[in-house]
């Protein structure tokens, strides 16, 4: 797999993330909540989470479920993590990725950009659970379970990961990459590896337990958006690319 470290592209329009910092300190506490909280982990996920059966209305939960009303789960769901390791994994992302999108954004964009990709990706992960149901597919084929709640930020950090491969093509990227290699590559290898295991375990994936699908919606949403989003005149990608290529190595 691949797990990001470092970049070192220094930032050029704000001096502090703000969005990248404080969602990352905001999903800590809600699993801070969600582990040691009076609810519990399942109440949370029931009362929280994206169960797409519950969202198309084909099921419902035991009254007083979900807290909020079925269509808001879309969001709520991103912010809830299964697993130390899950959470860890999602923040690290937005560690390194994040600050140099909310860079090239500003603060509101930035927000808005996230929680959409999130939101998209939930609900591409929705529909993946459905729109094949009773198709004749081969067997290798693993599809979301409609029943199985989606919790994660993975899809809208999947969209950040987007638009930093854009924005930053051919910065290098210090990473571990097949269970703790490290190599300095260029985004577009390293993210681009990244995206090929991520499609390819949507469609032939074994662990169900993963949103493959949110992970692809959340990309794709990213690199729809980020065109329209990013500061209309942002030299940064040029900039950074040209003192990447002009650094001896």
């Amino acid at each position: 797999m691949f797990v990001p470290l470092h970049d070192g592209i220094p930032l050029q329009h704000m001096k502090t993330p703000v969005v990248a910092r404080s969602l990352i300190v905001f999903c800590t506490l809600v699993h801070l909540f969600f582990v040691f909280g009076p609810l519990g982990p399942d109440e949370m996920v029931a009362g929280f989470g994206l169960i797409p059966a519950v969202l198309f209305g084909f099921e419902t939960l035991p009254q007083g479920y979900p807290f909020v009303p079925a269509w808001m789960t879309l969001g709520t769901n991103i912010f809830l993590h299964g697993s130390w390791f899950h959470l860890i994994g999602n923040m690290l992302f937005l560690w390194v990725f994040g600050d140099n999108v909310e860079d090239a954004m500003g603060h509101l964009r930035f927000l808005a950009f996230f929680l959409i990709c999130g939101v998209v990706a939930s609900f591409v992960h929705a529909l993946a659970s459905f729109s094949m149901v009773g198709a004749s597919l081969p067997d290798s084929f693993i599809l979301p379970a409609p029943q199985r709640p989606l919790i994660g930020a993975s899809g809208g950090v999947s969209g950040v990961v987007a638009a930093y491969v854009i924005l930053y093509p051919r910065v290098r990227i210090w990473a571990l990459f097949l269970g703790g290699i490290p190599l300095r590559l260029p985004a577009y290898w390293a993210i681009g590896f990244w995206f090929a295991v991520q499609f390819v375990s949507a469609f032939f994936g074994s662990d169900e337990g993963i949103g493959w699908f949110a992970h692809l919606g959340g990309f794709v949403a990213g690199a729809i958006l980020i065109p329209f989003m990013r500061h209309r005149y942002d030299p940064v990608l040029a900039r950074a690319a040209a003192q990447e290529l002009q650094t001896p190595r």
